[in-house]
């Protein structure tokens, strides 16, 4: 006689949904430090992040920023053209959310970059868990601003009118 034990329901493991990749752009005029940037971002997990898109100068990451969304600016100071603390400041003005970190070699422009509201300052090489760092508090940031601008009242115009 063979004695069967009770099957034992087996359950899934809960998963949670995947937090979506940070959509990242990365500004640097040196094409090595924008590879090794693209190879670091690709190993980041939590949060994951992707290259969105790369620029050598301001300008053209403007271009690129009014042409897709992106999430995070990874941001060099010194560049031709537009250098990294004038695109900032532009950023700065923009309605969209983003998170900028300055990624330079220069470590005296970090005042200048966290008055210019710089989620992280990143000094070269960038070590993997460094940047990891940043990125997790980009996402905060982000997920702070974008509860903020739920939260605002809708623009309202109030006429009285007597009569």
């Amino acid at each position: 006689m063979t004695h069967n034990a009770p099957e034992i329901p087996t359950v899934a493991p809960e998963r949670r949904p995947a937090a979506p990749a940070l959509r990242t752009l990365v500004v640097d005029d040196e094409q090595l430090a924008r590879a090794r940037l693209r190879t670091l971002l690709g190993d980041c997990q939590a949060p994951p992040a992707i290259v969105a898109g790369e620029a050598e100068e301001g300008g053209e990451a403007l271009r690129l920023l009014d042409a897709q969304p992106i999430d995070v600016v990874l941001l060099d100071i010194h560049m031709p053209g537009i250098d990294g603390v004038e695109l900032a400041r532009v950023l700065r003005g923009r309605a969209d959310p983003l998170a900028v970190v300055f990624v330079t070699a220069q470590a005296n422009h970090a005042v200048t970059a966290f008055e210019l509201d710089a989620v992280d300052y990143l000094t070269k090489p960038v070590r993997a868990e460094r940047l990891q760092q940043a990125l997790a508090k980009a996402e905060r940031y982000l997920k702070e601003r974008r509860a903020e601008q739920a939260e605002a009242p809708a623009e309202s115009l109030l006429i009285q009118d007597r009569g």
